[in-house]
């Protein structure tokens, strides 16, 4: 059964659209406090089809990641109690209270002391939404807050970028005939990783 390059090829049709930077920078601010798809699948397909506007999509969807994150904080801070159930049935609140516990004990020795562990938090598999939520939870300064979440997301958006930018056009042929192979392996690391901070939280 051959599901990812069906979907490969889709997402890349899409890449071509007109409406694709409006699509990009959707899904880049409500991923950011709610939806479960990262935005580098969309980013990917666009800079893949257009390498010479790779590092301006990636700045696109860091802006409205950004924009996301201050909804997602928003709602930590002043609907937490209210969205709880919710929460709880999304299976988000383990997460999210581990990390407002941790994020609490550092903020009380100084604000900035969180700053490196929401910036090394984007390379855990864990969602943006959650980081986004407990930050708000605790209340933690906005510019700590906003600074560490450009340089978490931006290194991913500009890593793939500067790769794409730099090998895309060789890429795009091998990414295509290996898709299914890469979506599978991607799949399984996903899932190892999710296991992985599931038993060693």
């Amino acid at each position: 059964m051959r599901v990812f390059e069906g979907v490969y090829l889709r997402v890349l049709r899409w890449a071509q659209l007109p409406a694709a930077p409006a699509l990009l920078a959707g899904l880049s601010f409500v991923e950011a406090f709610a939806f479960p798809v990262m935005p580098e699948i969309m980013l990917a397909p666009m800079a893949l089809a257009r390498p010479a506007r790779a590092f301006v999509y990636a700045h696109l969807s860091l802006l409205f990641s950004l924009l996301g994150s201050l909804v997602g904080y928003a709602l930590g801070h002043y609907l937490f109690d209210a969205v709880r159930p919710l929460l709880t049935h999304l299976g988000w609140l383990p997460m999210i209270q581990h990390w407002v516990d941790l994020l609490r004990s550092r903020a009380l020795a100084h604000p900035w002391s969180v700053f490196g562990t929401l910036v090394l938090a984007g390379f855990v598999p864990v969602p943006m939404k959650v980081f986004t939520w407990a930050s708000g939870i605790v209340g933690l300064p906005l510019l700590p807050f906003l600074t560490s979440m450009a340089l978490g997301r931006g290194k991913r958006v500009w890593l793939l970028a500067w790769l794409i930018r730099r090998f895309g056009v060789r890429a795009e042929p091998l990414l295509r005939r290996y898709s299914e192979r890469i979506g599978w392996a991607v799949l399984l690391l996903i899932l190892v990783l999710l296991l992985w901070w599931w038993l060693f939280r």
